[in-house]
């Protein structure tokens, strides 16, 4: 292989090779380095650049036609593949902007209007099996509370965990239906407290109700219309 520089370049000449001062067989890095020196000895001369230019390329073009016909050496052909490598590397992504990295940031963070609206409860009856389900568990809740106090916590603990499920279900997230849930919950004993301090002794008796049973009520009837209604 001759090496770069031997017999010089040649501006004026009508082949690339001579142009750019390489052999037939020169190498991938001759070549990038003869088209840089040529570039650096007419600096500022856009003519003399664009024919450099010029012949470069068509320094490419004779080595790929060559390597098609099968008339390229072995070091030529690797150099060939380099060059095509090169030419076929996809320019590195440009950087974005800080207004554009802003902006995709705020693309992802959640509406908080929409996480609000999440958590306003919907009212409607379910539909389907779904209902007669929850008819028929609320009913053998509330008389299995009515009719013995051991039964309390069982009764309020599947009414609260249906709750739940029934809100997951119909399409509310976990956090919110598990906040509405013990809110119903809540709201039931309190009221069921305010009823035990209302009813007299004597109306506890005529019941025939233990003060738990009458505190557990209005809970246990909340949860079930929750588990009918809330969405």
């Amino acid at each position: 292989m001759a090496a770069l520089g031997e017999s010089g370049p040649d501006a004026n000449a009508d082949d690339p090779f001579d142009r750019l001062g390489l052999s037939r067989d020169a190498g991938f890095e001759q070549v990038q380095a003869a088209k840089a020196r040529c570039l650096a000895e007419v600096s500022g001369d856009d003519q003399a650049r664009a024919k450099i230019e010029a012949a470069y390329d068509a320094v490419l073009m004779a080595r790929l036609r060559d390597r098609q016909q099968g008339q390229v050496s072995a070091a030529a052909a690797t150099a060939s593949e380099r060059e095509a490598m090169a030419g076929s590397m996809p320019a590195p992504p440009a950087q974005a902007p800080m207004g554009n990295v802003l902006s995709n940031l705020r693309n992802k963070l959640p509406d908080p209007s929409q996480s609000l609206s999440g958590l306003k409860p919907d009212w409607a009856l379910v539909e389907g099996q779904g209902r007669s389900v929850r008819l028929i568990a609320g009913i053998i809740g509330i008389a299995l509370l009515l009719i013995s106090a051991g039964s309390i916590q069982l009764v309020l603990a599947l009414a609260t965990i249906g709750v739940f499920l029934s809100q997951v279900r119909r399409g509310r997230r976990p956090l919110a239906s598990l906040g509405w849930t013990l809110l119903v919950l809540s709201v039931g004993l309190a009221a069921g407290s305010l009823l035990n301090l209302a009813l007299s002794p004597t109306a506890v008796e005529q019941l025939a109700l233990s003060s738990l049973q009458i505190q557990a009520l209005p809970a246990a009837l909340l949860l079930w219309a929750a588990a009918l209604f809330l969405a």
